[in-house]
């Protein structure tokens, strides 16, 4: 230990960055490949409830730990009819999905996305259709979810077995809207102006909703930037939140600047708050308009994952990227990033929840495991409560091609609701390990010191239905503490979880 590089890191309690929102620990529930059918809908597994939800899925989404779930996209909801997926199943229209190439057959719908929220615990937060569709629809379904009663939507939701209402309050105003792969796709103009009327009524039913307007799908689109401009110049005094996209993964096999990809989602969170904020300087405006990254992960886009499905199937396998050890310290780089923003990035998805992209993968009729990223999500939404700390950070740097020399450590510190603290750490160095030196001097007290780490020695090791358990989270024994301060070693591409009582 005594030959590694050396990091420091200092903090204390009494500078903060931002309590913790509830909503940062978000997920996606898109109607894509198998994330609903067979992922967390299969009437006839094994383990399904009475609602047809996989029992063995919701233990493990209960214990990855999201708050909140985004539905029902994503690009499937801009060709989306709502009402296709409520009433009698045997009544619903099988439709065919633009988007994705699929047959969609309404077997799951809002009904049923509502019954699995109350099951496992988690914040719904509903997209509406502004591709194909617009403002009366999302009046409509306004209505549907969340008027009480005497009306024809509302009562129709009574007539189907709900009672009471949803009482959704986080509702996303369409999808990527300047995408040129989205079903009506907009100009910048065309849709802030469409987000503004949308806004303005959705809320003369319910003044205490948060909305979500569109920003550009990505820091790499040619009108990112302009497009939050004008989009927040037609809706800024409707809108809460203004979206962004990033998805990450290793380019012509530079996995040292893929390490360091937070960088760029560092950059992209400034540009954007940049953006809003000279938005609402110029009309003069108190408020702050805070982002929901409601879309963020690694994904392999440009890698084949299995055989193209037959034209308009139903659920077949797509996106089903399997992940890495190495993918998953990124992964948890990622989450760093969000927790060192969260005084402006207030809402967040990871995209997807099951099989597509995701932490969890399931079989039909089969079994259901935890992928490599699992463990930094369920870690980081289990410790990383409470309230976000300055942190003073000092390390070696490391080179890379796309973001220049930039630091081996990469780090969060959240001082917890029950009085203790923890430490997030990625070691970002693919050959190297870090000896971590924490200052704990400032803290009332040091207590027990623990450490768990995800590392291997095979960077792209990976947990696969034939080996589910080949990557996860072991303890570190490496941990010492003196004079308070705390040492421990982080093993070269490793993402740490060190909790101090």
């Amino acid at each position: 230990m005594a030959d590694s590089p050396r990091a420091r890191i200092e903090f204390d309690p009494r500078f903060t960055v931002a309590e913790v929102p509830e909503r940062l620990f978000g997920s996606f529930v898109e109607h894509l490949g198998r994330c609903v059918y067979t992922g967390i809908y299969e009437p006839e597994h094994p383990t399904a409830n009475e609602d047809g939800l996989r029992q063995d899925v919701l233990d493990l989404i209960r214990e990855l730990g999201p708050t909140m779930v985004r539905y029902p996209g994503g690009n499937f909801v801009s060709g989306y009819r709502w009402e296709d997926g409520v009433g009698p199943k045997a009544d619903r229209p099988r439709r065919l999905d633009l988007a994705w190439g699929v047959t969609e057959t309404n077997q799951f719908g809002l009904g049923e996305f509502m019954k699995f929220c109350r099951t496992v615990g988690v914040e719904p937060n509903m997209a509406v259709n502004l591709g194909t569709r617009g403002l009366q629809e999302a009046l409509d379904v306004l209505e549907y979810a969340n008027h009480p009663g005497g009306t024809y939507w509302s009562d129709l939701r009574r007539s189907h077995g709900d009672e009471e209402p949803y009482g959704i309050k986080l509702w996303c105003l369409g999808n990527e809207m300047d995408g040129p792969w989205q079903i009506g796709q907009k100009t910048a103009h065309e849709y802030g102006r469409t987000a503004d009327q949308v806004a303005r009524s959705m809320r003369y039913i319910d003044p205490e909703l948060d909305l979500v307007a569109c920003g550009s799908s990505s820091r790499a689109m040619p009108e990112f930037g302009a497009w939050e401009a004008e989009v927040l110049a037609q809706s800024y005094e409707s809108v809460d939140y203004i979206s962004a996209h990033a998805y990450y993964h290793p380019r012509e096999g530079d996995f040292v600047s893929f390490m360091a990809s937070a960088q760029d989602m560092e950059l992209f969170i400034d540009g954007v708050i940049a953006t809003a904020d000279a938005v609402g300087a110029k009309l003069k405006s108190d408020k702050k308009i805070n982002i929901s990254f409601d879309e963020w992960n690694v994904w392999y886009q440009t890698a084949p994952t299995g055989e193209r499905p037959e034209p308009w199937a139903v659920a077949p396998r797509q996106l089903e990227d399997v992940y890495s050890a190495m993918d998953a310290v990124v992964f948890g780089s990622l989450l760093i990033t969000l927790l060192r923003r969260c005084d402006r990035v207030t809402a967040a998805c990871l995209a997807q929840l099951v099989n597509v992209i995701a932490p969890i993968m399931t079989e039909p009729g089969g079994a259901a495991w935890r992928q490599t990223t699992f463990f930094p999500f369920a870690e980081a939404s289990k410790f990383g409560r409470g309230t976000v700390l300055n942190v003073n950070a000092s390390a070696p740097g490391i080179d890379t091609a796309k973001f220049g020399e930039v630091s081996a450590l990469h780090s969060v510190a959240v001082a917890n609701e029950d009085g203790s603290t923890t430490v997030f750490a990625v070691n970002r160095d693919l050959e190297s390990p870090l000896t971590l030196e924490i200052d704990a001097s400032s803290l009332p007290g040091v207590g027990e010191v623990t450490c768990s780490t995800l590392t291997d020695a095979d960077p792209h090791a990976k947990n696969t239905f034939e080996d589910q358990t080949r990557v996860a989270p072991v303890a570190n024994g490496s941990v010492a503490v003196k004079d308070g301060t705390i040492t421990v070693e982080l093993p070269a591409m490793s993402w740490n979880t060190i909790r101090i009582a």
